[in-house]
């Protein structure tokens, strides 16, 4: 299904993002894709990523609001290089910033800044959460009042160095037949500043029941997750990575197993998708990102929506993408 998608932020590139309802406006938090200089790769040194900006929305066709740097590199502390995807969370009047970032000897932790504004500016804590690792932290409100983390990629998110929640002497990439590796979800502390529990592996099953495979590339989880709930279900979306597209599977609790269920997005101009779901107003949208503006130069992204509709059963429509 080709969808009518609007860029956001023309005159800049921003990708990765995350979407939410505050205070009856869209905010969105995207990364910040800027020129490097360094040759593209497979770890993602060619991303040259020092600060995030937040955009507003009072409605989905109105104008985008930039509020300026929120959060910069040289203001965390434990900094290295490199903010990637970020999300965001709101508990008892305050907003906290979650983040990716390259510590001083290049691996990723995962931070948190909190501000009493949506928009920011964010105050970055001095150190990273105790036990984080990789990459693409989304935070999901459930409707008790639990948070949840949902995080990991591979390759250059490193979650490939990880058994267990410990770092291995050297990274291990499953092949084939073996089950592929999967995101991590863990139950966020009550002040919301660390994990509440050990991450736990969020597995994916196919038709029959069995884990993914890490064969199965044109199913299987890469990085870029994200949570929502329709109709009493949790829906667990994520990017294929090496094949180009947006998938979910369906669960019943945040945990999971969740089930397979199919294409979300089909592969965009340009080499990552990452994306949000969101409702506002009665609507589903989709927030994703491609290269189209930068002539698919895939480190310069550019954000964009598009309207996301289900069909009578709870599944999904797939988007048509409009690339490869």
């Amino acid at each position: 299904m080709k969808k009518e998608a609007r860029y956001l932020v023309p005159g800049d590139y921003m990708a990765d993002p995350a979407v939410h309802v505050f205070n009856g406006k869209l905010y969105i938090y995207p990364s910040h894709d800027r020129e490097s200089g360094i040759p593209e790769n497979d770890n993602g040194d060619h991303f040259d990523m020092c600060d995030y900006h937040v955009f507003s929305m009072e409605s989905i066709d109105g104008e985008v609001m930039d509020h300026g740097v929120a959060l910069q590199v040289k203001d965390i502390p434990w900094a290295g290089r490199q903010l990637w995807d970020c999300d965001c969370a709101y508990k008892n009047g305050k907003y906290y910033l979650y983040f990716p970032l390259k510590d001083q000897t290049d691996i990723f932790r995962i931070g948190v800044a909190i501000s009493d504004k949506p928009e920011g500016p964010f105050i970055p804590q001095p150190d990273p959460i105790r036990g984080s690792y990789s990459i693409d932290p989304a935070v999901f409100e459930d409707e008790n009042g639990s948070f949840y983390m949902y995080f990991g990629g591979l390759w250059g998110g490193q979650l490939q160095r990880y058994r267990n929640n410990k770092a291995q002497e050297s990274a291990v990439l499953r092949q084939g037949s073996e089950p592929a590796l999967p995101a991590r979800i863990v139950r966020l502390s009550d002040d919301m500043l660390g994990f509440a529990e050990e991450p736990k592996a969020l597995v994916i099953l196919d038709e029959k029941g069995q884990p993914l495979t890490a064969g199965d590339n044109q199913r299987r989880f890469f990085e870029a997750s994200w949570m929502h709930k329709y109709n009493g279900k949790y829906y667990f979306s994520y990017s294929t990575g090496d094949t180009h597209r947006l998938c979910y599977a369906v669960g019943d609790n945040p945990y999971g197993p969740f089930t397979y269920q199919g294409v979300i997005l089909t592969p965009v101009v340009g080499w990552t998708t990452h994306h949000a779901i969101c409702e506002f107003k009665g609507k589903w949208y989709l927030f994703h990102h491609d290269s189209v503006p930068s002539g698919g130069r895939t480190w310069l992204r550019s954000l964009k929506v598009c309207e996301l509709e289900y069909n009578a059963d709870g599944t999904i429509k797939t988007i048509d993408g409009g690339g490869e």
